[in-house]
């Protein structure tokens, strides 16, 4: 198998053209490969900048989870920090974790981060929603996002070989007129669920508007983890 490493978005784009297979870290890919074959041809986007950058509203696909520091906010960080063991977050990337695993753990910081989709494609680079990169699980280049005003995340333990464990992810964001809404997107077994609601009028409405969601027809425990998180980031913007 041959590996390319581009260095620009054109080089990408040829690899692509030439049926390159994008890799990671290649830790969820490699078992397949060993089971069915290696391809002829894969591509790291290690090398490509517009894929490597660590910075405020910008988060690289191919950026190693043990790479996500406090430039991004609170809960991208907590739930890179969280996955697997310190062996595995410095192999598996962004990218593959959003888009190839079927964990998806920094799904949910990214949906309530409401962050955009750069996707690369051998004839464009374009952005999109989250949603249909992981439904068509296209080649993401990066993400973006407004900064929140407060976030926070939330991961329940688990028992080892079982349902991944439940998790929460929040945030308050204000818009261009300063109102402010309460986004918060969960984990549920394989299933992710995420939900908006306003908050102008105080944390208790905006408590009860999430009952009204999806999120309020999660189990007992699930939708009281739920609830705690979200007034925790509501009580942090209170103060």
């Amino acid at each position: 198998m041959l590996v390319r490493l581009p260095t620009s978005i054109s080089e990408a784009q040829e690899c692509l053209a030439e049926g390159a297979v994008p890799v990671g870290g290649a830790t969820l890919v490699w078992a397949t490969w060993q089971r069915d074959g290696f391809p002829e041809l894969a591509m790291s986007l290690r090398h490509l900048p517009e894929a490597t950058t660590v910075a405020r509203g910008t988060l690289g696909s191919a950026v190693l989870l043990s790479r996500v520091d406090d430039t991004v906010p609170e809960v991208l960080r907590r739930a890179a920090g969280t996955i697997g063991t310190g062996a595995v977050r410095r192999a598996a990337t962004v990218g593959g974790n959003i888009v190839g695993s079927t964990l998806r753990c920094l799904l949910p910081p990214a949906l309530v981060l409401e962050a955009r989709a750069t996707v690369l494609e051998a004839d464009r680079v374009h952005e999109t929603d989250l949603a249909e990169v992981v439904a068509k699980r296209q080649l993401l280049l990066s993400i973006s996002w407004d900064e929140p005003l407060v976030t926070g995340y939330r991961k329940l333990a688990a028992d080892p070989g079982g349902e991944p464990p439940f998790v929460v992810a929040a945030a308050v964001h204000a818009d261009a007129d300063g109102h402010r809404r309460l986004r918060v997107a969960a984990r549920d077994g394989y299933e992710v669920l995420s939900a908006t609601v306003p908050c102008d009028a105080g944390g208790d409405e905006a408590l009860d508007a999430l009952e009204a969601t999806d999120l309020g027809a999660l189990d007992p425990t699930a939708r009281a983890t739920v609830r705690d998180q979200a007034k925790e980031v509501l009580d942090r913007l209170a103060e």
